[in-house]
């Protein structure tokens, strides 16, 4: 699979690092604080459950090997074509995704 960086052109994937899911959002409970009910189950899952779509999926990626940019790519998850490559932090600026 190669993807298109924004920064440095179309490079493989070994030059790339998975972080996961685009569009989860940490809750705003800090870890810290006494976690029960609503909070404790908010923060089980954010850890533990994660979709699995067919489709395409929004990624966060990190360009480990070229210009260290953070990206979120949107891919077929299925056929691995991609569809979108953006600079996460534009991203996050515009409340697209949380923050890193």
């Amino acid at each position: 699979m190669r993807i298109p960086c924004p920064y440095c052109g179309e490079r493989g994937n070994a030059e790339y690092a998975y972080l996961g899911d685009a569009g989860v959002s940490r809750p705003q409970t800090p870890l810290g604080a006494a976690l029960e009910g609503a909070t404790l189950d908010a923060w089980m899952n954010y850890v533990y459950l994660r979709d699995n779509p067919a489709g395409a999926h929004r990624e966060l990626w990190y360009h480990a090997s070229g210009c260290r940019a953070w990206l979120i790519v949107t891919r077929n998850v299925s056929t691995h074509e991609i569809l979108n490559v953006e600079a996460a932090n534009g991203a996050i600026r515009d409340g697209r995704v949380g923050a890193l």
